[in-house]
C-alpha cells in the first residue's frame, strides 16, 4: 500500500492537477513526490471513494469539487483517464486550463489525441506520453512509487515547432526521466502501430483464449483452475486487466490493431497448416523466433531471466 509522503517537495511545478487516480496517475503522483519535483497535487476523479482513497493513501493533497477547480492555476495536468474519455477531456481541460499550462496524457493510443489537440488552441502545450509499465491491477490502492523505474515511456509531441512547444518537451522528457523512466520520442502513428504489436494484440489473444476456454464444454471449470500450467496462467493475469480500458484501446486504435490481426492470422494459418501435415521444421523454425525474442527482451532488461512457476511477483522491478 501506497504511503503519504511529507510535504517538503521542491517544485519545478508548482501546482499538478492529477485527473484519475488509479494505477498509472497515482503511481506518477508517487513517483514526482519523491523525486521532488512538484508542489501541492489537486486530484479530481468522477468516482468519490477513489478519490478520498487517494487523500488516504497520500496520492494527492487535496480533492478538487470539478475539473475546472482541479486544473485552475495548474502549472502541470494529467490526464490519467480511459482512453475513450482523454480527446474528450482535453477538450474540456484546453477551456479552463491557465496559460501556458502544460498537459500530459499516459494512454496507449496516440494518433486520435495528436489530433484532438489541434482543437487546444495557442498557449497550452499539450505533450501526449505513453508510460509503457502497468499491471493488471487497477485503482489507487495499486499504486506505487516504482512503477516507471527502468520502464520506457514513449513521447509523441504534436506538430508544433514553436520554441515553447519544444520547451514543454524537454520539461516532460525530464519529467519522466525523474521517475526512473527511459524516454524515446517517435511519432503518433509509428507509436500506435508498435503497440499493437507489443501490447495491444497480446491483450486480445489473452481475453480470447480464456474466453475459449471458459466456452470450452468438455472441460470443467474446476479441471481449467486446478491444472492452469505458466502458458495459460499468464494469459489470465493478462485477461485480468481492466475491460473500460481495453474497450477504448480497441477502439481508437482499430486501424493499427485489426492490421496486426490481419498478419497474425496469416501466421497462425501457416502454424494451423504445418501441425496438420507434420512439418515439424517449420513448427521448429517458428519456436525458434519466438526463443530468440524472449532472450532479447530478457537482454534488454524488460525481464528477468529467472524461472517462473508461479513465483511471487514484487511491485518493484528488478535492479
Amino acid at each position: 500500500m501506497a504511503e503519504p509522503q511529507p510535504k517538503t517537495r521542491q517544485a519545478d511545478f508548482q501546482r499538478v492537477a492529477l485527473i484519475g487516480v488509479g494505477l498509472i496517475g497515482g503511481s506518477l503522483s508517487l513517483g514526482l513526490q519523491n523525486a521532488g519535483v512538484v508542489g501541492d497535487i489537486i486530484g479530481f476523479d468522477r468516482d468519490e471513494k477513489a478519490l478520498s482513497r487517494a487523500i488516504e493513501l497520500g496520492l494527492i493533497d487535496e480533492a478538487a469539487p470539478s475539473l475546472g477547480d482541479a486544473v485552475a492555476d495548474a502549472s502541470l495536468i494529467i490526464l490519467a483517464t480511459p482512453v475513450g474519455a482523454t480527446a474528450q477531456m482535453l477538450g474540456d481541460v484546453g477551456k479552463a486550463a491557465p496559460p501556458e499550462a502544460i498537459i500530459i496524457d499516459v494512454g496507449s493510443v496516440k494518433s486520435s489525441l495528436v489530433e484532438a489537440a489541434a482543437s487546444l488552441g495557442s498557449g497550452r502545450y499539450f505533450v501526449p506520453c505513453h508510460p509503457v509499465s502497468g499491471t493488471e491491477q487497477s485503482g489507487p490502492d495499486a499504486a506505487f512509487a516504482t512503477l516507471f523505474r527502468d520502464r520506457w515511456c514513449i513521447v509523441t509531441p504534436v506538430p508544433d515547432p514553436s520554441t515553447e512547444y519544444q520547451t514543454a518537451v524537454e520539461k516532460v522528457v525530464a519529467l519522466w526521466r525523474s521517475v526512473g523512466a527511459n524516454v524515446e520520442i517517435m511519432d503518433a502513428a509509428h507509436h500506435d502501430l508498435a503497440l499493437a504489436v507489443t501490447s495491444h494484440l497480446p491483450h486480445l489473444i489473452a481475453f480470447t483464449l480464456v474466453g475459449a476456454a471458459d466456452d470450452l464444454e468438455s472441460v470443467a471449470e474446476a479441471d481449467i483452475i486446478k491444472y492452469s500450467a505458466g502458458g495459460f496462467r499468464d494469459f489470465t493475469r493478462i485477461a485480468a486487466s481492466d475491460p473500460v480500458m481495453w474497450r477504448d484501446v480497441f477502439l481508437n486504435n482499430k486501424d493499427a490493431i485489426l492490421e496486426v490481426l490481419g498478419r497474425f492470422s496469416e501466421e497462425l494459418a501457416l502454424l494451423q497448416r504445418a501441425i496438420r501435415w507434420g512439418d515439424g521444421p517449420a513448427l521448429e523454425k517458428t519456436f525458434a523466433r519466438g526463443r530468440a525474442l524472449r532472450r532479447a527482451i530478457v537482454d534488454a532488461g524488460q525481464e528477468t531471466p529467472a524461472p517462473n512457476f508461479g513465483r511471487d511477483q514484487t511491485k518493484t522491478p528488478p535492479d
